[in-house]
C-alpha cells in the first residue's frame, strides 16, 4: 500500500470534484484546513440573537411595575407576557424534537424526501414571530384600557374567541391563502414558505415579513373583538395562542399523529380539524387543501385533494423502518444534547462548539445529566439514505467522561449490548461502533473493542464494525509525501499500532510517546515534524513540539489547539458524496457533509456486503476499504499548507 500520497497531487486529482460537491451543496463551508476552525455559513448570527433585546425595555418595565408599584397599579396580565412567550418557545421546541424523532423512526412518516442544510438555514429564525407577538402583547394595552388588568377567565370571552376564529378568521385565511398562490404573489412572497417540500413544525412560521403582518392582523381579529366587547381574559389569550401553535406545529409534522378513532366517534370533526397528512398534500400538490386548521372551506369550494383520505389511511398504518446500517454513538459534553438533531436545529447544523447563551439553560442541562446518569436507554436521532442503503444513528445516553469511570462500565456495556441485540433482531446488516470504542484506549478497557460482545453472542447476524481500518487509511493517505519519520503521541490505541506497522513497512521511522525514544530522535527529526496524536496528549507534550509541527489526530477526539505556530489537521474524516441524503446536521465538530472515517466504514461494509466483523483486534484490509471509499464517492479532504508555504 502507498502510505504517503503527495498532498499537492491529491488535491489536484480531486479538486474539481470537491468544488462540484461544494456547488451542489450551497450550504457546504469552505473546504480545506480552515473549515476545521470555523464554518463559513454560520446558521445563527449574533444579529439574529440581538433581536431579543427589542423586548428588553417592555419586559423590564412589566417586571418593575409588578414588583415595586402599588397594588392598584400592578398589571398581572402584563407581567405574564414573558412567561407566555417562554411557554410558546418550549411548546414549539417540543414539537420540533418529537417530529424529528418520529420521522427518524419511520412509523407513520408521510413524505420520504430529504431535508438538507439549505432548509435548516432558511428556517433558522422560527422564533421571530414569537418576538413579534410579544411586541404586540406589550404594546396593545398602552392604547386600549380594556386590554389592561385582565381577569383570569371570562367564559363569554372564550366562546367569542372560538366563534371569531371558526368564522371570519378561517374564512378570510382561506381566500388570502388562495390569493397567495396566484403567480404574482406566490413568486414574490409565498414561495418562500413552499420551498420546504418536506415540512417540519418550524416550517409553519417561515414566511416573508409582509405575510407575517397579514397573518398577525388576521389572528388579531379574535383579540380585537373581545377587547371591544370587554370580555378578554388571560386564559383566552394564552389558550388561543397555544391552540394556534399546536395546530400549526402538528399540521406541519411529517408524520401522521391523529388517531382514526377520533373521526369515528365524531365524524364532523373531519371538517373542523385538519391532519398532518392533509396539510402535507398542500406542500406537495400546491393547488389543494388551502384551509387554515378547519378543512370545511376546502370541501365547500371544491379544493380538497382527492387523495386526502387515502394518504391519511396509508400514513397511519406505516410501520417503523428497519435500517440496513446503524451508527452507534454517545453524548460528548453536557451541552451536546442541544447539538443533536433532536435538539436545536440551528446548533445541530453547525460544528459543535461552546455557545455562550447555552449557559442560560444550565438548569435543563443539569437535569438532563442527572437523568442520563441514573437512567437512560438508546434512542434514534437521525436517518439517512445512501443509494439503496437505509441508515440510522442511535445514541447511547452516556457522556464521554462516564467512559473513564469504572463503576459506569457495566451500565455502558449493557446499553451497547442491548443495542446490538436489538439491531440483530431488526435484521440490521452492520452496526458501526463508531465513537463508542475509538476514543483513547477506552474501548479496550471497556469491552476489548467490542470483542466482549462477540464472545457472548456467537450467533450474531449483524456485523460489528469499529472502522479502525478506514481511520488508518485516511491518516496514511493524508501524510505529506517524502516524510522519513513521524512521532506518535498520546495513548497508543488499535489505530495507532496499525499506523505504526504500516509506516514501518514503508521504511518510515516511527517514534513512540516514550521519552527516551523521543530524546534520541529529536536531533534527527525532519524540518517539518509530523506528530500523530491520539487521546491523552498532555499540554506539556503539545508545548514541547518543535515550531511548525503538523499535528495529525488519529482518534475521534481532536486535541485542544494550543499552538499558533503549528498546524492541526482534521480527525480522520472524508467529504460525503451528494447521494448521501437527508443530511442536515453536523457530526460533532466536523464541518457540514464531512463524516468521520469510523461512521463511513459502516456504510462501506453495508454497500459492499463484506459480511465480516471488524472489532476487537481484527483489522480489515486497509487498501481495500480505502479504494471502496473512493469508489463510492467519498472524497479526501484538502490538506493544510505546510509551514512556510
Amino acid at each position: 500500500m502507498q502510505t504517503a500520497v503527495n498532498w499537492v497531487q491529491l488535491t489536484s486529482n480531486w479538486k474539481e470534484e470537491i468544488k462540484q460537491a461544494a456547488r451542489d451543496q450551497k450550504s457546504l463551508p469552505k473546504l480545506g484546513y480552515q473549515a476545521y476552525s470555523k464554518t463559513a455559513a454560520h446558521p445563527r448570527t449574533m444579529l439574529s440573537l440581538l433581536i431579543y433585546i427589542v423586548l428588553a425595555p417592555s419586559v423590564g418595565h412589566a417586571m418593575y411595575s409588578y414588583m415595586f408599584k402599588g397594588e392598584n397599579e400592578r398589571d398581572l396580565s402584563n407581567f405574564l407576557v414573558l412567561p407566555l412567550l417562554l411557554w410558546r418557545m418550549v411548546h414549539n421546541q417540543m414539537w420540533i424534537s418529537l417530529s424529528r424523532y418520529r420521522t427518524a423512526k419511520g412509523n407513520n412518516r408521510i413524505v420520504d424526501k430529504s431535508i438538507e442544510f439549505e432548509q435548516v438555514d432558511r428556517e433558522k429564525n422560527w422564533d421571530d414571530q414569537i418576538i413579534l407577538s410579544g411586541l404586540m402583547l406589550y404594546t396593545v394595552p398602552l392604547f386600549y384600557e380594556a386590554a389592561q388588568h385582565l381577569p383570569w377567565w371570562r367564559t363569554d370571552g372564550v366562546i367569542w374567541v372560538f366563534l371569531v376564529h371558526a368564522g371570519p378568521v378561517e374564512f378570510l385565511y382561506y381566500w388570502l391563502h388562495r390569493a397567495l398562490h396566484h403567480h404574482f404573489l406566490y413568486s414574490r412572497y409565498h414561495s418562500h414558505h413552499h420551498s420546504s417540500i418536506v415540512t417540519e413544525p418550524i416550517t409553519s412560521v417561515i414566511h416573508p415579513f409582509a405575510e407575517h403582518i397579514a397573518y398577525f392582523l388576521l389572528f388579531s381579529l379574535s383579540f380585537i373583538t373581545t377587547i371591544y366587547m370587554k370580555n378578554i381574559s388571560i386564559l383566552s389569550v394564552t389558550g388561543y395562542l397555544t391552540y394556534i401553535d399546536f395546530m400549526n406545529n402538528m399540521g406541519h409534522c411529517n408524520f401522521e399523529c391523529i388517531p382514526k378513532q377520533l373521526f369515528s366517534i365524531f365524524p364532523p370533526l373531519k371538517y373542523l380539524m385538519y391532519t398532518p397528512s392533509y396539510h402535507s398534500l398542500h406542500h406537495t400538490q400546491f393547488r389543494t387543501n388551502y384551509s387554515l386548521f378547519m378543512p370545511f372551506y376546502d370541501y365547500v369550494y371544491g379544493t380538497a385533494d382527492k387523495s386526502t383520505d387515502s394518504l391519511y389511511e396509508s400514513s397511519l398504518v406505516r410501520k417503523e423502518e428497519a435500517p440496513d446500517v446503524v451508527h452507534l454513538t454517545h453524548l460528548t459534553t453536557p451541552e451536546s444534547i442541544y447539538h443533536l438533531r433532536l435538539g436545536f436545529a440551528h446548533l445541530a447544523s453547525d460544528p459543535q462548539k461552546s455557545k455562550w447563551y447555552l449557559w442560560l439553560m444550565w438548569p435543563i442541562t443539569l437535569w438532563s445529566m442527572f437523568v442520563t446518569w441514573i437512567y437512560g436507554c438508546t434512542f434514534i436521532v437521525e436517518r439517512n439514505v445512501f443509494k439503496q442503503l437505509k441508515l440510522q444513528t442511535w445514541v447511547i445516553p452516556k457522556y464521554s467522561i462516564q467512559y473513564y469511570m469504572k463503576w459506569q462500565r457495566e451500565a455502558i456495556n449493557s446499553m451497547i449490548e442491548d443495542s446490538i441485540l436489538e439491531a440483530d433482531a431488526m435484521g440490521v446488516q452492520v452496526l458501526s461502533l463508531g465513537l463508542l470504542n475509538q476514543a483513547s484506549n477506552r474501548g479496550e478497557e471497556l469491552n476489548k473493542n467490542g470483542e466482549l460482545f462477540l464472545s457472548r453472542h456467537t450467533q450474531l447476524k449483524v456485523k460489528l464494525v469499529d472502522g479502525s481500518s478506514l481511520a488508518v487509511a485516511v491518516v496514511l493517505n493524508s501524510l505529506p509525501k517524502g516524510i522519513t519519520e513521524v512521532v506518535i503521541r498520546g495513548n497508543l490505541s488499535k489505530v495507532a499500532y496499525s499506523i505504526a506497522v504500516s509506516l514501518c513497512q514503508e521504511g518510515i521511522q516511527v517514534y513512540t510517546r516514550f521519552e527516551d525514544d523521543y530524546k534520541k530522535s529529536k536531533q534527527n527529526l525532519q524540518k517539518k515534524p509530523i506528530w500523530l496524536v491520539g487521546d491523552g496528549l498532555s499540554e506539556d507534550e503539545q508545548l514541547s513540539a518543535p515550531k511548525g509541527t503538523l499535528f495529525f489526530p488519529i482518534s475521534h477526539f481532536p486535541p485542544k489547539k494550543m499552538r499558533r505556530d503549528c498546524l492541526y489537521n482534521s480527525t480522520p474524516a472524508m467529504l460525503a458524496p451528494k447521494h448521501l441524503e437527508n443530511v442536515d446536521s453536523c457530526e460533532n465538530w466536523l464541518p457540514r457533509r464531512v463524516m468521520s472515517a469510523w461512521r463511513i466504514a459502516g456504510i462501506l461494509h453495508g454497500m459492499e456486503g463484506w459480511g465480516v466483523h471488524e472489532c476487537g483486534n481484527m483489522m480489515f484490509d486497509i487498501e481495500k476499504i480505502w479504494r471502496a471509499s473512493l469508489d463510492h464517492g467519498f472524497h479526501p479532504l484538502t490538506k493544510p499548507n505546510p509551514p512556510g508555504k
